[in-house]
């Protein structure tokens, strides 16, 4: 057949993950870059060229230095702690994306910013899919979140949300939760790939062209990680996440991505029945209280998070095991890294707790996961083991390492500002920790090298 009257092969189509773009000439159930199951979508054919001409602009650029910088600064919310994660407020454009498992507190903190907001003058639409309009108004009723410019909705379509957007102009919008809405010019039920990229992108336009703040709520997986496509957290501005223990009233809100503020800064708020209030001291709720000569299993460590320092105390139970395998049972501290520090104890330290069940855990429901809690976590099960209390009054903070040795950590000038404002008067810190500066007045500052000498020194009376 001559090559000019050759049929041409009809072009096969094309698939593309919606979180990374990965592109495969197959529908396949797993994405092969990113590894995200589900997300894999027909794209059609090969994308045809086309040239694209200049097209009149939406502003004219001007000198970066006669830019209004105006529109970037933040409003305080009212609420300390929130404020302290964003960077100092909400600023009037921002889209901040507020995600945590069912039940954390989110829906109560954000209708108090709001019933805040709306008392301060400003006009702000609450906008609910999730929960009918009398329970959020018995909710707001409950914590005092009650205003005269909070507008309340129940609504889970795109075009009526945008509609009541249009119809109240609002200074502040609350969308709770964004999987909830749906669009019809989008194939797919509420929540999926392609309905909450579609709701957050028209959302976030209308946000940006009327300068509009505007708060989502999202939703978590099973892991901890957001609901949806990755390509939401990148569309919104700030991204915020609730973490805490269902069965402690200690809730911590963190920023992992923020364009207007830092991201190392920690909340720390209080959910009870009439409400969620911030904690600006939260270190007495990791401490046991009420009790009188100490105790031999228990160490007091300064934990950092984010440049907040935060006084937490680690017990420990050691026991004889009846079984052939000794358990090893953590709560609120990584149980990789307990276990690392055991077998250090065992092999360097002379410790032997091999034959024994160990129980190591956190006070007040807080989770620990920095390598400086090693040694309080050492200190902890080194008491349990040979019934020896420490020195009244003694913190104790350093990564162990695998040979035995106490490596340096950040931040030791304002874990030692922390220890002594609360009264303690010991710190075992890492040799090499006061290089930079001096011991606060009224504690006395010990230097270790490693886990043997920290042990030693540990269960020694003051003087």
């Amino acid at each position: 057949m001559p090559a000019s009257t050759a049929r041409k092969p009809a072009p096969r189509p094309a698939y593309r993950c919606a979180e990374c773009g990965w592109v495969t000439s197959k529908w396949v159930g797993r994405c092969g870059e990113c590894q995200a199951w589900g997300s894999v979508e027909e794209a059609g054919g090969a994308p045809v060229g086309r040239a694209t001409t200049a097209g009149p602009v939406s502003s004219a650029a001007l000198p970066i230095a006669d830019v209004d910088a105006q529109a970037a600064h933040a409003r305080p919310t009212g609420v300390a702690e929130l404020d302290r994660v964003l960077g100092g407020g909400l600023v009037p454009v921002a889209v901040v994306l507020v995600a945590g498992e069912p039940g954390i507190g989110k829906s109560t903190l954000l209708l108090d910013v709001c019933g805040r907001a709306a008392r301060e003058g400003r006009r702000v639409l609450y906008l609910t899919g999730e929960e009918s309009a009398a329970q959020v108004r018995l909710r707001a009723d409950r914590i005092g979140a009650l205003a005269a410019d909070l507008w309340l909705a129940a609504e889970t379509d795109l075009g009526a949300v945008l509609g009541h957007v249009d119809q109240v102009r609002p200074d502040l919008v609350v969308v709770d939760s964004v999987q909830t809405v749906g669009s019809a010019q989008v194939d797919g039920a509420p929540g999926g790939v392609s309905q909450v990229r579609e709701v957050a992108a028209a959302l976030i336009g209308v946000a940006k062209a009327r300068g509009i703040a505007t708060l989502l709520v999202g939703h978590v997986t099973k892991d901890g990680s957001i609901a949806g496509p990755r390509v939401l957290e990148h569309l919104v501005d700030v991204v915020v996440q609730f973490e805490g223990d269902r069965h402690s009233r200690l809730r911590l809100v963190r920023a992992s991505k923020n364009r207007y503020g830092p991201t190392d800064e920690v909340g720390c708020f209080d959910l009870s029945d009439a409400g969620i209030v911030g904690l600006a001291d939260p270190s007495g709720l990791f401490l046991s209280t009420g009790r009188g000569e100490p105790v031999p299993g228990t160490c007091v460590t300064v934990t950092l998070e984010g440049r907040r320092p935060l006084v937490t105390e680690v017990q420990s139970l050691v026991a004889p095991s009846a079984l052939p395998t000794p358990r090893r049972a953590t709560s609120g501290l990584d149980s990789s890294r307990v276990a690392m520090v055991t077998a250090v104890m065992d092999r360097r330290a002379g410790i032997k707790v091999g034959q024994a069940d160990v129980y190591v855990s956190t006070v007040g429901g807080v989770k620990v996961a920095e390598p400086a809690a090693d040694l309080a976590v050492a200190l902890a099960i080194a008491g349990a083991t040979t019934d020896r209390p420490l020195v009244p009054r003694t913190v104790a903070f350093g990564e162990v390492g695998l040979a035995g040795e106490i490596r340096p950590v950040g931040g030791v000038p304002r874990r030692l500002s922390e220890a002594a404002r609360l009264g303690f008067t010991t710190a075992i810190v890492p040799v090499g920790a006061l290089e930079s500066g001096r011991a606060p007045s009224g504690l006395r500052v010990l230097e270790v090298a490693d886990l043997a000498a920290a042990a030693r020194v540990a269960t020694l009376r003051a003087v």
